[in-house]
């Protein structure tokens, strides 16, 4: 037995020494030896989102959880809490803050910067941080610890929110003391984001750059792991420390901040492209593509950065308002309930909040527009904790895992509770006291022993107010503060006086007594006796069961929107003149049946339709819709990615805005489709999208069909930038004759690359495990595209010895180049271009706008066609795309062109220089039924659009035009008075500002990003 009890304390001594063993920060002092129990009893504990056990026991040690539940036997010697009528949950865990991060600071950039300033062996661009570490840069911040702790936080996760690739972020305790002890996991998530962030390099400088950018590092990455895993470790290459990082963290969760749910579609299909499937840090935008959401399978981390209501009392300070931004502010709080209804995984953030104490107001907000207490306890607890596989450290109260909870006064969702303390890794922090002395109720006031008041105290047991009755029934209100058993009071001597009395006592049972300062400065003794129990009015639920009254959701999310997505219909317009661009010319009194989204029938007394919607067409025009050859419509943060000469890989397939006012305006004036084109900043600038105007459908759905793929060029003044101040003479070209260099860098690079790609293409199978494959390039991968005739150069052009100099080598390098748009010489070059099978997209009568189109003449239409070369008129702006039948029709009257002539430029030899002309442009059996109903000839300046058709669906129609004005009226007059009936309830409002519509054209240059 001896033996046994000396093997007990030596292996009871071992452990302790363990124990002391582990710590390898000196103490100065005596060591803490803190290894006590706590009980909390007869609480109402939550210990997960769905589990309540009521009159439980929480017990904790040194920091973890031992049992939660009910009859949990306490062991002698713990130290117990009674919270009866109480409330216990897991503290709070947020997955998207900056906490104890180093701030970001930009700076200020005199001209243009090539390369990246970041010294060291790291990634070209300062915008890829990958090797960034967020524990090695974590420091613990206590004001701002402690600001989160009184708001039920108990863990972060932090990051560097600055960049594209911003490294990985560290999981961590909101606890005083050092950082290693406050640190849970050290490499919790790879971050990204499509913001540049601080980085002063130009490049990227738009949205799809940054896209482009990251797709590039993706193939960066593997290329680099097949290089350093080769024989030679990297050769020449040498060592990318970057690409290192970013390879070592692929395997963690990933999550990507986006600023909208446009943006949200766009990172999930690169993480689709790479087989990586993002966290998406949303922006309470996504409810309004909620079936698009959903389809990305990501789980979201949502913010409650629900917008204040703008002060629009003043009618005209209302003018300015756009609707979209009344109705997001009605309909932003109903954000996270739309992801509980469609049952996707989410998180709650506070990231976002100017101010944090909103947290707990909009999150119960949320509740009231459908989120249920359950989800939402979810969604700050265990789905944050799950996210980024910590949920067997915090985000519930099982045992074993760590002791942070928080207590509070009533049910966490209530506007009444109080958070009283919170846990963090077992230790309290003290948020407000955990019992008050409620001092509520009437009482008889003596002061002096003989001057005598009647005092009221009512209010919230922990807030009370304090009212004085003198002579008469009608009370003064006074200033009341209680502190544990102390309390202080002062109030007017006398009904209608400012001079106070001023008292302090303390509290036994109902009874308050002690001193007392008089305003003439004498002292003296008071004490109440208490009279009667205060009794609580009964209020008015204000967060009754009845439904929030919420306005339609329409797409786009904005004027002219669409509840009910408009549907293809079979339709016979009868009886009207019909402009085929065929062989048959205009056909006088003609039917047209589509059906199934095509042109089925052309013919005269069409019969056997009978379930058709029939219109009749008398007097009016039946075209082939527009299509805009050169458009800059529809595009998200730039048109221009200008920063380096070639651009080929950014894609403005990347960053199609379906929620553009612009769609619907160029529906008005009959286009169907665009060609959306990359700016002219840059001699080979970035691919194109070609889309066809359906409204409220979401970009991916806008985009035509196995369309061949088009890249935009550029020759001029807009591309050697050497006219662009003293500031910007770094980049290359800065002469005319520096841009064909260009060219010829990048085609003779584009062969060799592809040359590299057939060689390691034929090395036998058994060989190239050992060998490493060429690096993938984007920008070249374009280039071979246009080598191999699989993508079409559509090239900004003005003067004649650009052009040729374009077409020489065009010829000499293999290539052609497909249309010269705007094409102001064009007339001078007519033959060479049609010897050289190149379309031409003009201007009608632009001139004198800049000096490289001093020549222009408004005849050069008519004489490319004359001189047979394919020509188009188009807009290349957002307004003049409205009318490009006006523009059509000016080639009547400068050099006398048909007609009909003048029509196909913007239908027909538009669908030509698009290679769209097999299924677009005229009105044949069989095309896609793009058409649209004229009101008049349609190159008179008379003509209105009254029907525009695209897949056989009416997205246009004059009619449903006049309805929707009336209905944008109706709402937009119920959303001003529900915003002044908020201000007028004391909502914080904000003074309206008048949103500049974003237009873009070829020379735009602003930074996107």
């Amino acid at each position: 037995m001896k033996k046994l009890l000396l093997t007990f304390c030596l292996l009871l001594t071992a452990c302790c020494l363990l124990s002391s063993a582990q710590e390898t920060f000196p103490v100065n002092g005596t060591r803490e030896n803190n290894k006590l129990y706590y009980a909390f009893t007869n609480a109402t504990i939550f210990t997960d989102y769905q589990t309540k056990i009521e009159n439980a026991t929480l017990l904790i040690k040194e920091g973890k959880v031992e049992a939660a539940g009910k009859d949990i036997k306490i062991p002698e010697g713990a130290v117990v809490t009674d919270l009866k009528g109480k409330f216990i949950y897991p503290s709070l865990v947020d997955v998207y803050t900056s906490y104890g991060m180093p701030e970001v600071k930009k700076e200020n950039v005199h001209g243009p910067q090539m390369e990246s300033k970041t010294k060291g062996a790291y990634a070209w661009n300062q915008a890829l941080k990958p090797e960034f570490n967020a524990a090695s840069a974590f420091a613990a911040d206590a004001k701002k610890a402690e600001e989160l702790r009184k708001n039920g936080f108990g863990s972060v996760l932090t990051l560097l929110q600055d960049g594209i690739a911003r490294g990985t972020s560290a999981f961590v305790l909101l606890g005083d003391g050092k950082e290693n002890k406050l640190l849970l996991k050290e490499k919790a998530t790879a971050c990204y984001s499509f913001k540049k962030g601080n980085s002063t390099q130009d490049y990227p400088s738009s949205l799809m750059g940054s896209i482009a950018l990251l797709r590039q590092t993706y193939l960066d990455g593997e290329w680099y792991a097949q290089l350093i895993s080769s024989p030679t470790g990297g050769g020449r290459e040498g060592v990318n420390l970057s690409l290192q990082s970013w390879n070592e963290t692929q395997s963690l969760p990933q999550i990507f901040e986006t600023d909208d749910f446009l943006s949200a579609l766009r990172a999930d299909r690169v993480g689709d492209e790479f087989g990586k499937q993002y966290i998406i840090k949303g922006s309470g935008t996504e409810y309004r593509r909620m079936d698009e959401i959903k389809a990305t399978n990501a789980s979201f981390i949502l913010p409650l950065n629900f917008p204040d209501p703008y002060d629009v009392e003043d009618p005209f300070d209302a003018l300015i308002v756009n609707l979209d931004d009344l109705k997001h502010w009605e309909m932003a709080p109903t954000n996270p309930a739309a992801f509980e209804k469609n049952k996707i995984p989410f998180a709650i953030t506070a990231d976002g909040l100017k101010d944090l104490s909103k947290f707990w107001k909009n999150l119960r907000k949320a509740i009231e527009y459908g989120l249920s207490e359950t989800e939402a306890l979810k969604a700050i607890t265990f789905t944050p904790a799950q996210l980024i596989g910590a949920e067997n450290m915090v985000g519930s109260l099982k045992a074993g895992l760590k002791a942070n909870f928080i207590i509070t006064s009533a049910n966490l969702f209530d506007k009444k509770n109080i958070i009283l303390e919170n846990w963090v890794d077992g230790i309290a922090y003290k948020v407000n006291p955990l019992e008050v002395q409620d001092i509520r109720g009437t009482y008889d006031l003596t002061i002096g022993g003989s001057v005598t008041y009647k005092l009221k105290i009512e209010g919230e047991d922990r807030k009370p107010s304090l009212k004085v009755f003198y002579s008469d029934t009608v009370p003064t209100s006074g200033d009341i503060s209680v502190d544990k058993k102390m309390v202080s009071l002062s109030f007017p001597v006398e009904k209608g006086k400012t001079d106070l009395i001023r008292m302090s006592g303390v509290i036994e049972d109902k009874q308050l007594s002690g001193r007392c300062q008089l305003p003439a400065g004498t002292w003296t003794d008071w004490k109440v006796v208490y009279k009667e129990a205060f009794v609580e009015k009964a209020k008015k639920d204000s967060t009754d069961n009845k439904a929030k009254e919420i306005g339609k959701l329409v797409y786009p999310f904005m004027a002219y929107g669409w509840s009910e997505q408009p549907k293809q219909e079979t339709v016979l317009i009868k009886n009207t003149t019909v402009w085929t661009n065929e062989s048959s010319g205009k056909m006088e009194n003609t039917d047209v049946l589509i059906e199934n989204g095509k042109i089925s029938v052309i013919g005269k007394n069409i019969s056997g339709a009978e379930n058709a919607k029939v219109i009749d067409g008398t007097g009016k025009h039946l075209t082939a819709g527009i299509i805009d050859e050169h458009s800059h419509i529809a595009i998200s943060k730039g048109v221009n990615e200008g920063a380096q000469a070639s651009s080929s890989e950014v894609r403005i397939g990347d960053v199609v805005n379906s929620e553009d006012i612009n769609i619907y305006r160029q529906l008005a004036g009959g286009v169907v489709a665009s060609q959306l084109l990359h700016g002219s900043a840059n001699p080979i600038g970035g691919q194109s999208a070609l889309i066809k105007l359906r409204w409220g459908l979401t970009p991916e759905k806008m985009k035509i069909e196995n369309a061949d793929g088009f890249i935009k060029f550029a020759l001029g003044e807009n591309v050697k930038q050497s006219n662009w101040g003293d500031n910007n003479t770094v980049r290359f070209p800065q002469t005319r004759m520096g841009v064909e260099q260009v060219y010829y860098d990048a085609f003779i690079r584009a062969k060799n690359y592809e040359k590299s790609l057939k060689d390691y293409n034929a090395i036998p199978a058994k060989q190239k495990g050992s060998s490493v494959s060429p690096r993938r390039d984007l920008e070249l991968d374009a280039l071979v595209e246009i080598l191999n005739r699989k993508r079409f150069i559509t090239c900004h052009s003005y003067v004649q010895s650009e052009i040729n100099m374009l077409m020489h080598v065009a010829d000499s390098m293999g290539f052609k180049v497909n249309t010269f748009t705007h094409i102001l010489e064009g007339y001078k070059v007519a033959d060479k271009m049609k010897a050289h099978g190149v379309g031409a997209s003009t201007f009608s009568d632009w001139w004198a706008y800049k000096y490289e189109v001093a020549e222009a003449i408004p005849y050069n239409a008519t004489i490319l066609t004359e001189q047979g070369v394919v020509t188009a008129i188009n807009s290349d702006d957002a307004e003049m795309g409205r009318r490009l039948n006006q523009e059509a029709a000016k080639a009547v009257k400068y050099g006398g062109m048909s007609e009909e002539d003048a029509w196909k430029m913007v239908t027909l030899n538009p669908a030509k220089l698009l290679h769209l002309d097999n299924r677009m442009g005229s009105i044949k059996e069989g095309k896609d039924a793009d058409v649209v109903l004229w009101s008049d000839n349609p190159l008179s300046i008379y003509a209105r659009a009254e029907k525009t058709f695209v897949d056989g669906i009416c997205y246009y129609d004059a009619e449903k035009d006049l309805l929707l004005r009336d209905e944008i009226r109706k709402e937009r007059a119920r959303l001003i008075q529900k915003m002044i009936a908020a201000k007028k309830g004391g909502e914080q409002t904000k003074k309206p500002e008048k949103k500049e519509e974003k237009l873009y054209h070829c020379d735009t240059m602003e930074e996107e990003n």
